[in-house]
């Protein structure tokens, strides 16, 4: 759910059902499952610990959303705040910096700066009720990650990103209240090796319906090609890049697949190899010239188990085989009505849980180091 921040002025009656009904209703819900890449969070108040994980595969780092949510503590009432979003982050060798901004234009500047910089951003924004992350800005338009859309690659403008992303401050001036940007830069602690450049054409390229399999799988894939590649390096001789490896030695891999398989169609084969130079070419990796031999051989066993992983194999010398279907579309999660009512009335309690904490506490926070902030806040 939302980070938990000030809530909207007009006040909402909250449905005849007891606290313990409600938990039970909730428990129902899905929780975070284990996928590996971009997909769509399966509840309203994980967006923040998505938030984050996208952040992180950005900056080349793999950590599951259940593991950031857990480490951060998120709840289903309360959902994750920036407080918690830091304590996970310091978890995962990174800081939060936040910056705050009460003009548009300044705002988008230091967005800007930030990604020219290829450093992730989480912006707080519809309201202060929902994180997403922002990766790349590119001739005014901007790329950013949103956990509750499907797909959750998104091309915004800047007229739409700043719709999203100002919050009116009624509780500090009901009549006259203030404009707040809030962003805060994933600054990574380690030294990043390889950082994701998710253009607005490479979006558009996972965006496809052909493509969702990529998009969902996208750290296997990763995890793959950085034990075959190697980040862009004056120190390697003769870089060869995926595309041009493939030139090379494409033909060769995937004839030698479908003929000892059998069952799997060159089309398949083809289809995979591609992902693979997609995915290698949104971080820059290389192949080594003098590592060639070796990596023609990792991709034929990936590409080989892949294929036995997708049309099963048949016994031989002595094994016994295995008989796999096609893989079929992921399932929708159960929507019932009591799941929704449970999920309306939990939004509202959420937003009176919000306007009773004190923005002392934010304060306290920054003062314990627990938020960093790289300039004081502005009146709030």
């Amino acid at each position: 759910m939302s980070p938990v921040a000030k809530p909207p002025a007009r006040s909402a009656k909250v449905p005849a059902r007891t606290k313990a009904a409600l938990k039970a209703a909730l428990r129902a819900l899905p929780t975070v499952e284990r996928a590996p890449g971009f997909y769509p969070q399966p509840n309203d108040w994980t967006c923040g610990p998505f938030a984050l994980k996208h952040a992180l595969i950005a900056l080349g780092r793999f950590v599951e959303a259940q593991q950031i949510a857990a480490t951060a503590r998120s709840h289903w009432w309360s959902g994750t705040d920036e407080i918690r979003l830091a304590r996970a982050a310091r978890e995962f060798e990174c800081d939060l910096v936040l910056e705050r901004r009460s003009e548009a234009e300044a705002a988008r500047k230091q967005l800007v700066k930030f990604l020219r910089e290829q450093t992730p951003v989480l912006l707080c924004v519809d309201k202060w009720e929902h994180w997403i992350t922002a990766v790349r800005s590119e001739d005014g338009r901007f790329v950013v990650i949103d956990s509750t859309s499907e797909p959750v690659m998104n091309i915004l403008t800047w007229a739409q990103l700043r719709a999203r992303w100002r919050y009116f401050d009624v509780d500090h001036d009901k009549v006259n209240p203030p404009v707040l940007y809030d962003l805060m830069a994933v600054v990574p602690r380690f030294r990043t090796a390889v950082k994701a450049d998710f253009s607005v054409e490479r979006v558009k390229f996972l965006r496809r319906v052909e493509n969702v399999q990529l998009a969902r799988h996208w750290n296997e894939y990763l995890e793959d090609l950085l034990a075959i590649c190697k980040p862009p390096s004056v120190r390697i001789a003769e870089p060869l890049s995926m595309g041009e490896f493939l030139r090379r030695h494409q033909e060769l891999l995937v004839t030698r697949v479908v003929y000892w398989h059998g069952d799997i169609k060159r089309d398949e084969v083809m289809r995979v190899l591609r992902h693979f130079r997609f995915v290698s070419e949104t971080y820059g990796l290389v192949v080594p010239a003098s590592a060639s031999r070796r990596a023609v051989a990792d991709l034929a066993i990936l590409i080989t188990l892949w294929a036995c992983a997708w049309r099963g194999v048949d016994s031989m010398f002595g094994a016994t085989g295995a008989h796999v279907a096609a893989e079929p579309p992921p399932a929708k999660p159960p929507r019932k009505r009591l799941q929704k009512r449970a999920t309306r009335a939990g939004r509202v309690v959420r937003r009176k849980v919000r306007a009773a904490r004190s923005r002392k506490e934010r304060s306290r926070a920054v003062a314990r180091g627990v938020v960093v902030v790289r300039r004081p806040f502005t009146s709030c």
